[in-house]
């Protein structure tokens, strides 16, 4: 049926449906929702006991808290062997289960009705279906008042921003007691926090993801236009808009903080000089590292990264080419090459491809740390500034410490930036043409 209304293309079985039933079809949920927004179930599934709706801002998570618990309290076959008869709905405070999991536009009350409408009762803090079932509404902030009462299911909103995570969660979890499954359903933005970790470690755990941009049927074209456009790609973006869990490594010669301060539109004026950074791979077969492609202008004594054009696995003539196309676009002086690995290869290479191009070959005589940390040291001065957002280079130089990256990969993309970086501000340069972007 999502498909269908997407595409403007009605099977022939709907369009034979009179219209009391197509009405029905369109507010049903298996019916609307996205994968991710549908519990797990089927031989895959496994028998998990908490499922973790991860996803940004306004991707659909209140929607799917409020469908889940609704037809657990019904006891739709879809989502449950038999009705469950008492639910937890547990947020940051009672005001936000009552503003946005009770009333809210996408809360309980604000579901299609469907024959079967709860009626809500704010002075005892309930929801309660004509069958009987009930929802208690519990505020984190009060992890004490979940002792004692029993459930065989719990919606809990948003517990990355609660005051006291751990010892709320934990309190729910001795009340998830009744019937033969009792399980919980966790909808949350993400932040680094110890609770969030630790659920999606667990093995009983099952993970959706969604991204705002997922649920643009659903939002103002706006929002989407104005704050999607906006922070698309910086990390406060990719935590609330797209629901990934960014965090930083303590021993990390650069923090996010850092970067995201570091950020700016475009450089204040014309740029005296720029350079394509390229750190080849050894081979293009696959497992091989990628081929680092980095660019970075110099203005007076600051720098400023412009671009992040590395590819992965790529054929000499592949990385060579993107490499040349980025140097050719910026109106770029030089390429600084790395010839370590391959010898001259990558300078023969890139001039079989453009002879024209000036190429600076260099040799790593020290190590990566090393050869990063004077860097690093241009970053803490404040001279160095990313233009618009490059997050798989700033994942690298976040995750970067003393023994490398933490999953034991090439910095590629930070082996660029070093010789990018080292070439404008920390070498001896020719003086160049002005150019302009």
């Amino acid at each position: 049926m999502r498909r269908s209304l997407a595409s403007g293309r009605m099977p022939a079985f709907l369009e034979s449906l009179p219209p009391h039933l197509l009405l029905a079809l369109a507010r049903d949920w298996l019916h609307l929702a996205r994968a991710d927004q549908l519990p797990p179930c089927g031989p895959g599934s496994g028998r998990w006991t908490t499922w973790a709706v991860i996803g940004g801002r306004g991707c659909g998570k209140t929607r799917t808290g409020a469908e889940w618990v609704s037809a657990l309290a019904l006891g739709d076959p879809a989502f449950t062997e038999e009705p469950v008869g008492r639910i937890a709905l547990v947020g940051e405070t009672f005001a936000d289960v009552r503003d946005v999991m009770i009333e809210g536009p996408s809360g309980l009350l604000g579901l299609p009705h469907r024959g079967a409408r709860p009626r809500w009762s704010p002075s005892r803090r309930r929801v309660e279906w004509p069958n009987g079932a009930v929802a208690t509404a519990f505020s984190a902030e009060e992890p004490d008042s979940l002792r004692g009462p029993q459930f065989g299911a719990a919606w809990s909103d948003e517990v990355a921003k609660w005051r006291h995570p751990e010892a709320a969660y934990d309190m729910l979890q001795f009340g998830l007691r009744l019937g033969r499954s009792p399980r919980g359903l966790v909808t949350t933005t993400p932040r680094p926090i110890p609770l969030i970790r630790r659920l999606l470690c667990d093995p009983r755990t099952v993970v959706a993801r969604a991204r705002t941009v997922d649920n643009a049927d659903n939002l103002a074209p706006a929002f989407l236009a104005e704050v999607v456009g906006r922070y698309s790609g910086t990390r406060l973006g990719r935590q609330e808009l797209d629901g990934e869990l960014i965090e930083d490594r303590a021993d990390a010669l650069w923090t996010r903080q850092g970067l995201e301060a570091a950020r700016v539109a475009a450089p204040p004026g014309a740029l005296a000089r720029i350079v394509v950074a390229v750190d080849p791979p050894a081979s293009s077969r696959v497992g091989a590292d990628a081929c680092g492609i980095v660019a970075a202008g110099a203005l007076g004594q600051n720098a400023y990264v412009l671009a992040d054009a590395t590819l992965a696995r790529a054929a000499p003539q592949a990385w060579a080419s993107a490499a040349l196309a980025l140097y050719h676009r910026l109106q770029a002086d030089a390429l600084v090459v790395e010839v370590n690995q391959g010898g001259e290869m990558a300078e023969a290479v890139l001039r079989e491809v453009d002879r024209s191009v000036p190429v600076t070959t260099v040799r790593a005589s020290r190590g990566k740390y090393l050869r990063a940390e004077p860097v690093s040291v241009l970053y803490a001065k404040g001279r160095v500034r990313h233009v618009g957002a490059l997050p798989a280079l700033e994942d690298e130089m976040c995750d970067f410490g003393p023994d490398g990256l933490s999953t034991g990969a090439s910095p590629d993309r930070l082996d660029a930036l070093v010789w990018a970086l080292t070439h404008l501000l920390l070498r001896g340069a020719p003086e160049p043409r002005i150019r302009r972007l």
